[in-house]
Order: structure tokens, then C-alpha cells, then sequence
């Protein structure tokens, strides 16, 4: 491998190398754990070290992670790379009626796409269903073979018309946050700014908040 093919890598060029190739060639630099990761990711590769097909519900969250998320003021909530959600705050668990406030499902997609109370929490639902399931097809590229990741994708489609065309569109979209609106029972139309990190000690995970931006206008 040359230092050329190096660069390319780098700097996301297409260069072809397999999982075993990048293997042995982070053995080869003594790369740190996340260093590792890095190499993968830029090579759009699984790491053949990773543990397969691990559930991500199986996933702790750490305790100092999940007490920094309940401290948030505003709705804040975790999701994994399944978009499970692995922690939330009060804020959340109240403003998502039907996801966080029960104790059964807590996968987002599934909510959108299988609960009915979110066509009516969701306000212009079947748009904002695409678009989820759009952000979630550019995020989850890289594990697409990832065996929890079709089971979960393969019980959609089977269980919703809308998320089985929408998922053969092959739509892909960067999740970059922006206006969000509630209908919620008690307090009627709601409307945030929702913004997310990529968590720097579960970089599978990603936290999302909703900033409060009043009373939206119907």
C-alpha cells in the first residue's frame, strides 16, 4: 500500500481495500481504538473484529451518559445506531406520548411507522416519516449488513406499505435538525429547534435535543 493509496483513503477518495487488508494494516500502526474506527469508517468497511451483529438494546449506556441527558432542561434524548432510544430526560417522556412514556418499544422508527398515536402527535406525518426514514437510511450506510439492522428493517417493511416504498426509493438525507412540531393532547401545538451530537464516547450514538421555540402556529 502506498503512501498515495493512504492519502485517497483519506481523504474519501474510492479506493478498494478489504475489511481484512485494513485489519492488518491498523495492526501494522498500533492504532488506538477510535483511530481504528476512523480507518473503517473512511473506508466504508466493517471492522472483521467488531462483534458481529451485536444488539444494539444489548448496548449499556454509561451511568455518567444517561445522568447527563436527565439533566438537560429540554426534551433530550439518546438514540443507538438501531434508533432505539437508550436514554431520555422528563422533558422528553412527556412530549413524546406513545414512545417514551411507555414501557414497550422504544425504537423511534418503529413508533413512526407502527403506532398510530404518532399520526396524530406528528403533524404532517407521512412527510415527516420520509424524512426520518431517509436520515436513517444516510446514517445507517455503513452497517447496512449489519444483522440486527435487517431484522429491523425486514419487520418494517413487512409490517408497514409506507416504510417498504419509501425504503425501496434508496432516499438519503443529513439529518440536520431544524423545526420541529408537536401536537401534543394536553398542550397542543408545540414547536422546536431540534439539534444532535454524535456522542464522542459511543460514536454508534447520538443525542438529540429540541430547544423550545413557543407555540407553533397551525
Amino acid at each position: 500500500m502506498s503512501v498515495t493509496w493512504y492519502t485517497w483513503l483519506e481523504q474519501g477518495r474510492d479506493v478498494s481495500a478489504s475489511p481484512q487488508a485494513l485489519a492488518a494494516l491498523a495492526v501494522a500502526l498500533h492504532l488506538s481504538p477510535a483511530e481504528r474506527r476512523y480507518l473503517f469508517e473512511l473506508a466504508g468497511k466493517r471492522d472483521p473484529a467488531a462483534a458481529p451483529g451485536e444488539p444494539a438494546e444489548t448496548m449499556d449506556v454509561p451511568a455518567a451518559l444517561a445522568e447527563a441527558v436527565n439533566a438537560i432542561k429540554p426534551p433530550a434524548y439518546l438514540l443507538d445506531r438501531l434508533w432505539n432510544a437508550r436514554a431520555w430526560n422528563n422533558a422528553a417522556q412527556r412530549l413524546f406520548v406513545g414512545w417514551l412514556d411507555r414501557g414497550d418499544d422504544r425504537n423511534l422508527l418503529r413508533y413512526i411507522f407502527l403506532n398510530p398515536v404518532s399520526r396524530t402527535v406528528i403533524p404532517d406525518w407521512s412527510r415527516r416519516a420520509r424524512r426520518v426514514l431517509a436520515e436513517f437510511r444516510a446514517e445507517s450506510g455503513p452497517h447496512i449488513d449489519d444483522p440486527a439492522l435487517v431484522a429491523l428493517v425486514e419487520d418494517l417493511r413487512q409490517r408497514s406499505a409506507l416504510f417498504a416504498r419509501c425504503w425501496r426509493e434508496h432516499e438519503v438525507v443529513e439529518r440536520l435538525g431544524g423545526e420541529r412540531s408537536f401536537d401534543h393532547p394536553r398542550s397542543g401545538r408545540l414547536a422546536y429547534e431540534q439539534i444532535a451530537f454524535t456522542v464522542a464516547s459511543r460514536i454508534d450514538s447520538k443525542l438529540v435535543m429540541l430547544l423550545p421555540r413557543g407555540r407553533s402556529r397551525r
